[in-house]
């Protein structure tokens, strides 16, 4: 792979289909290597107000299409999208520091397969449904303010503002400021596949200065946020003010229940895959591993074994398994969660804060298993967003099913056991928005969100495309 694209460089705003030069930029580092590899715009509250006006006027005209038409505008919108998707990873892997296979598979190609998903729903909703003397109408929301976040920037990008378009309504687009490079890449595919000028904007910056202003904007009909629970209580705040709607996903502490009939090896393996993708800077990851008491010490050997097995390197090398982390921010805050856990008497079974050998420059870390801790326990609790999975031990389905929602959030996890039924009715007592029964695959096509501090509504899917709809029943 090469560096330094001059697609890479970007100076500018798209605001009513033109790019208009900013005065400030920002540097983009790569994560791996620590040396900047280009830079954005950083907007402020004059581009986001220009960029509001535009989607609010070019929200009549692209709200009137049809569905079918609006379907055909996705399609031609993946078309261009799969001509840059080598440079999609390619980006990816640089900005984000996801090793090359992830980039493939959890970036960019589940992100074109979003789009297409919803290219293909469209046209089959029931926008207009009868209902006993009534008709139902579902009709654009309007302007969506569309803020997606560093650890997944294309995939969220496809969940929301793919929706979005799919609904008849228009966007307003913030990525995340370490990793706006993506973005820039879906806005010239944008531009390409003929969206009508307004219906596609977007103004990279700080959250406190572009999110802030978004938010809070009176124009802006629908809020569409990706990021931390902490943050995310502030947007609903600032939205509630002006009864903008807020759709919200944030944290989790997501758990993996391991059954006493289940295959434990297969159960811990996957458990420890889908802790550590990413490199734990997965919302929806499985970092608490509840297994029986009685098979606690092998499980937890069994995890610190997994995790001492995955490859850590170079992300553009297709062996590498986990890259760095984001910033040398984040990686501090990990390394301060697992120092600090262990000083409470927390066993570090596998990683740690140390560096992984040989690699001095780069944030990265080795993954990390953590044992013998309290349920209450702030590792436990809180939210790490790195890769660190705790262990702790359950003593059957009702103590399993308790310690899962003994959480403040809610927002995905995974049962394991060698009985489909009952797997599934513990899964159904989960309070969570999604989990899976034996590794299944992620359904790009079903609703993803959460209970609790998790969040508010749902993305993807044909419920991805209804949170950006209201609705008008007309009696006859």
């Amino acid at each position: 792979m090469g560096a330094n694209h001059s697609v890479w460089e970007r100076d500018s705003v798209l605001i009513d289909g033109q790019w208009r030069r900013v005065a400030t930029i920002c540097d983009i580092e790569n994560p791996a290597t620590e040396q900047n590899i280009g830079h954005a715009a950083s907007a402020g509250a004059e581009e986001v107000d220009a960029a509001v006006r535009a989607a609010r006027a070019a929200r009549p005209r692209w709200g009137a299409t049809t569905p079918q038409q609006r379907g055909d505008m996705l399609e031609e919108l993946c078309v261009r999208l799969r001509e840059r998707r080598n440079l999609l990873v390619e980006t990816t892997v640089a900005e984000v520091g996801a090793p090359v296979t992830v980039a493939e598979e959890a970036h960019i190609d589940l992100g074109i397969e979003i789009f297409a998903a919803y290219a293909r729903l469209v046209r089959e909703m029931p926008f207009r449904e009868e209902v006993g003397n009534s008709l139902l109408l579902r009709r654009p929301a309007g302007v969506v303010a569309c803020i997606t976040p560093w650890n997944y920037p294309f995939y969220q990008l496809a969940a929301k503002v793919g929706a979005a378009l799919a609904a008849g309504c228009t966007t307003v687009i913030k990525p995340a400021e370490l990793t706006p490079l993506s973005t820039y890449l879906f806005a010239d595919a944008a531009l390409e596949a003929g969206f009508p000028a307004g219906v596609v904007n977007l103004v990279p910056g700080a959250g406190s200065a572009v999110g802030a202003a978004m938010v809070s904007h009176p124009a802006v009909d629908v809020v569409s946020f990706t990021g931390s629970t902490s943050v995310g209580r502030g947007v609903a705040h600032a939205a509630a003010d002006s009864f903008t709607r807020a759709c919200l996903e944030l944290g989790g502490k997501s758990a993996s229940v391991v059954l006493d009939d289940a295959d434990l090896s297969e159960a811990v393996a996957g458990t420890v895959a889908a802790a550590m993708l990413n490199s734990g800077q997965t919302c929806s990851a499985w970092t608490r591993l509840l297994v029986p008491r009685g098979r606690y010490a092998e499980a937890v050997q069994l995890a610190a074994h997994s995790a001492d097995a995955l490859v850590i390197g170079d992300p553009r090398d297709r062996a590498t398994q986990l890259g760095p982390v984001i910033s040398g921010r984040q990686r501090e805050a990990i390394t301060r969660s697992i120092d600090e856990a262990q000083a409470r008497g927390a066993r570090v079974a596998a990683g740690g804060s140390g560096r992984p050998d040989g690699l001095e420059v780069g944030h990265y870390l080795r993954p990390t298993v953590i044992a013998d801790v309290d349920a209450d326990d702030p590792i436990v609790r809180n939210e790490v967003f790195g890769p660190v999975l705790v262990v702790l031990a359950h003593d059957g389905d009702e103590d399993a099913v308790r310690l899962a929602n003994d959480s403040d959030y809610g927002l995905a996890g995974a049962v394991w056991s060698g009985d489909d039924e009952r797997a599934l009715t513990v899964a159904s007592r989960m309070d969570t928005g999604q989990v899976d029964i034996n590794g299944a695959a992620f359904n790009p096509e079903a609703p993803f969100g959460g209970w609790k501090a998790s969040g508010l509504g749902r993305e993807l899917g044909r419920t991805g495309i209804e949170e950006f709809t209201e609705m008008t029943a007309i009696q006859r």
